[in-house]
């Protein structure tokens, strides 16, 4: 059975007082040097926090930089298009997030004067802030007392007292935030106690391969001692996750440009350029597909050539394979209709290039390119 807070309780209060002062000392000496570690800027604290999700430091690092280069201030970030952005966070991933900070830093400078909210209140009220996000910004750049939980925490907690709870489980997320913030109540140093907590989670006490002799806390951790550190977390099992395969239309005018559509404003990789098409259905053809997506998405008809490329992606949620097809408009173009997106334009790969488009459709440029 798993193990409640209060059969945790003696191991919780017995290593209080000493993880924090281990666990900050060896941030001290040991700390990477992260740009977002440089400054004290709330706005581009809350850029850096916002790419780290769900995103590894070595590949958020020159999205960062290159975002701050180009929108240094929560107002250059406002005043820019959706689209600038999201050509900049293109290749990152969850472009929803991009598209949340783009409209709250509209609100910041709208309805806070360009100041990022030092309130728990205000921050929140914020699109894509979230309990975990608000903290950070609140810790990391105006030095709150704030407790932090993502996954690295979760992890560290579920090893440090030894806990079978499945850490995916609202019960647990709700002990383990008791848990974090009574550790934090003992160090003096908020700042230093969430960064190393965050460092240790990132770079020691990792899902694999952990590295517990180099753990500054190791002697104070119930799993290490009891041998079943890799044995935690505990997760409850996953869904599995559906494949689909996608019938694409590679389509190009007299003039040489490519037929491409805007996405809609909402939803997975919302805002975003594509070439057009859609899920294949039981018992049909690729070919079919596109035929049938084409009509009920653009009105037109269309003839599907030779098979250009394939092209398998990984979401969160979902795989997909894009099966891209030549194809061609055969029914008069005033009869176009956009039934499934914002916008279209026949571009070349110049200007496509200059667009934003998922990771996935980057392949086709690419194909088009040595065509």
């Amino acid at each position: 059975m798993p193990a409640t807070k209060e059969d945790l309780l003696p191991a919780l209060e017995r290593l209080k007082a000493a993880f924090a002062n281990a666990l900050e000392a060896w941030y001290l000496q040991q700390a990477r040097d992260l740009p977002w570690r440089r400054t004290q800027d709330a706005y581009a604290i809350w850029v850096s926090e916002i790419m780290l999700q769900q995103t590894q430091v070595v590949t958020v690092i020159p999205y960062y930089e290159r975002f701050l280069t180009r929108f240094p201030t929560v107002e250059d970030l406002a005043k820019a298009s959706l689209e600038e952005a999201l050509k900049l966070w293109e290749g990152l991933g969850y472009y929803s997030r991009a598209k949340n900070l783009h409209q709250a830093a509209q609100v910041v400078v709208r309805d806070f004067g360009g100041v990022v909210p030092d309130t728990l209140e205000d921050i929140l009220s914020l699109n894509g802030v979230g309990r975990y996000t608000a903290g950070a910004i609140l810790s990391f750049a105006y030095g709150k007392r704030i407790p932090l939980l993502d996954g690295n925490v979760k992890r560290i907690l579920a090893r440090l007292l030894n806990d079978d709870a499945p850490i995916n489980q609202p019960a647990t997320e709700k002990k383990h935030w008791a848990w974090i913030s009574e550790l934090l109540d003992t160090s003096e140093n908020p700042y230093v106690f969430n960064q190393a907590i965050m460092e240790l989670g990132a770079t020691l006490c990792t899902p694999k391969l952990t590295k517990c002799l180099l753990c500054p806390v190791h002697e104070l951790c119930q799993a290490f001692k009891a041998g079943r550190v890799e044995a935690l977390p505990v997760k409850t099992p996953a869904k599995a996750v559906p494949h689909k395969h996608i019938g694409v239309a590679l389509i190009q005018n007299a003039d040489g440009l490519y037929f491409i559509q805007k996405r809609p404003e909402t939803g997975l990789l919302a805002s975003l350029w594509e070439f057009p098409g859609g899920k294949q259905e039981a018992d049909e053809s690729l070919e079919a597909t596109v035929v049938r997506e084409l009509k009920e998405e653009l009105n037109v008809d269309v003839n599907v050539g030779r098979h250009a490329l394939s092209i398998d992606h990984v979401y969160t949620h979902l795989k997909v394979t894009l099966h891209v097809y030549h194809t061609e408009i055969v029914s008069p173009l005033d009869a176009l209709e956009l039934k499934a997106a914002q916008a279209f334009k026949w571009a070349s790969l110049e200007e496509m290039r200059a667009l934003p488009f998922p990771k996935a459709n980057h392949a086709i440029l690419r194909y088009i390119e040595i065509q």
